[in-house]
């Protein structure tokens, strides 16, 4: 993999603004690809792009030079970009072995839109904008220290963070530095780290073409960087999370990208039990993880052993696949199913023998947010959420730590003295046979966020229903007792922890009025 890498320099705002005229941005790929070609490209399919590119526009030229790596003629070339400048600061090489006289691209950009309708480009090695690891050119032994682009994880990710304005941001392995685009919308100062040196020279071009808001650069491993720093409001992590084995044998190597270097999931339960030590109070620490279904253990108490004290949590186990499903995904990624069937199976054996050994029998991926209350009573949510989520969900994390503090602060009387009001979005479903008088059940279901669904009787599905602001939790309770001929004491005693779980999913929020 070359280490001679673009420079930003002047030339980096020119080649931003000739991107701008020909339209190479999110909104302009679509409109020349078309939807099936474009969703084509995320599925490492590439032939639908270049039959669509086939004309001489400067958005056709642009996008084989940048995103398909093709080769383009000089000429052609340098009516939509300043060619000269481009060659001289690395962007573009000439290609020699051509009949005629082209360049090519040495580095893949990608138009990426930002959460405000920004226009934004993500830099990284050739072959990974659109074919991820597996569509790297070259040697495998120059595999070790690439530098993916915009991917499914970085994307989540993203979409997770919470956006609330922030004096200082730690992006921790930033890659191609996406995370870092997205931090510098809403943070003063923002640090990025990678044990990547490469990456680091590609998330400063990655800013620089954005035209946004530079980084402070550091190389090193996790929080080594940042060792004796002030504390962060706010850090995320995309981290080498996948659980593999590493180096096989002296002709394999790790990705640095995705294999951190330590057993299992260890890297991803290091990452975890250190941040509180670097978040300011109320701070947030969100990242992405995997981890090991362990024989016999259930997931919950092995992650719930990796929050550090002081921090609340929400840990969502989002998909879970077999060692098999997972190995399969994991060396595809790195393209080992093109090396060839024995050396694919070599492989494949040697990872199912290490899960083996250590007696992992699926693995987890999820999202986790900590943030850091130092509350002796800190609240500790894990779930599988394997169902449709409407992202961003930033204000949905943000959203639920603060119920998590609200209950905190309320024992049941209070409980019942506050006023709540339905959340937005949140419809009733009556289920029960075609016909029937009542319905078996009622189930609560929330249009936006998580989109949870939660199963209600009667008097839930009633309180629920007139939570306006207006009414104490304690006064609709009394009414409901009446209306139903109820003890209206009893009611009280056993509705709160109903509540609680209403309040705590999101279907419930106490009034700003109350």
């Amino acid at each position: 993999m070359s280490t001679n890498l673009p420079i930003a320099s002047d030339t980096t705002a020119r080649l931003r603004e000739a991107f701008l005229a020909a339209s190479f941005t999110v909104d302009g790929l679509l409109e020349l690809l078309g939807a099936p070609a474009y969703a084509a490209l995320a599925r490492s399919e590439t032939i639908p792009a270049l039959r669509a590119t086939r004309g001489d526009s400067a958005l056709a030229t642009l996008v084989r030079l940048f995103l398909l790596q093709g080769g383009v003629d000089r000429d052609r070339a340098a009516a939509v970009l300043p060619l000269r400048e481009a060659l001289d600061d690395g962007w573009l090489s000439v290609v020699h072995s051509s009949p005629g006289d082209e360049v090519r691209a040495t580095v893949d950009v990608r138009p990426y839109g930002g959460p405000q309708g920004e226009d934004w480009w993500i830099v990284s090695d050739p072959g990974c904008a659109v074919g991820g690891a597996s569509g790297i050119r070259g040697p495998e032994k120059d595999r070790e220290n690439v530098v993916l682009g915009v991917g499914g994880a970085s994307t989540t990710l993203a979409g997770l963070v919470v956006r609330e304005p922030v004096d200082r941001a730690l992006d921790l392995g930033t890659g191609s530095g996406i995370l870092a685009l997205h931090l510098g919308r809403h943070a003063t100062e923002v640090t990025a780290t990678d044990l990547n040196p490469r990456a680091l020279r590609f998330a400063e071009l990655t800013l620089a073409l954005s035209d946004a808001p530079e980084a402070e650069l550091r190389e090193g491993s996790l929080f080594e960087p940042v060792d004796n720093e002030e504390p962060y409001d706010l850090i995320v992590s995309n981290p080498p999370f996948v659980i593999s084995p590493g180096r096989l044998s002296g002709e394999d190597r790790a990705l640095t990208y995705r294999d951190g270097g330590l057993s299992g999931d260890a890297l991803c339960r290091t990452l975890v039990q250190n941040s509180a030590a670097r978040l300011a109070p109320g701070g947030y620490c969100q990242l992405l993880a995997n981890w090991q279904h362990i024989s016999g253990e259930d997931w919950r108490d092995r992650v719930r052993g990796w929050v550090p004290r002081g921090c609340d949590a929400w840990i969502v186990q989002r998909e879970i696949q077999d060692v098999n499903q997972y190995t399969e995904l994991w060396l595809r990624d790195a393209g080992a199913h093109l090396l060839g069937s024995e050396e694919y199976a070599r492989r494949y054996d040697a990872w199912l023998t290490e899960f083996e050994r250590s007696g992992t029998e699926a693995v987890g991926f999820g999202w986790i947010s900590l943030r850091r209350t130092d509350s002796e009573q800190p609240s500790l949510t894990l779930e599988e959420w394997t169902h449709p989520v409407e992202q961003p969900l930033g204000e949905t994390v943000r959203e639920h730590f603060a119920r998590q503090d609200f209950l905190r602060r309320h024992d049941d009387a209070a409980l019942l003295d506050t006023r709540f009001v339905l959340a937005e979005g949140v419809v009733q479903e009556q289920v029960g046979p075609p016909g029937a008088e009542d319905p078996e059940h009622v189930v609560l279901r929330q249009s936006r966020g998580m989109m949870r669904a939660t199963k209600v009787d009667t008097v839930g599905a009633g309180f629920a229903g007139v939570c306006d602001g207006t009414l104490s939790a304690g006064r609709i309770l009394d009414a409901i007792a009446q209306l139903v001929g109820e003890d209206a004491v009893a009611l009280r005693d056993r509705t709160p922890d109903a509540i609680r779980l209403l309040v705590e999913q999101g279907f419930l929020l106490p009034s700003a009025e109350g």
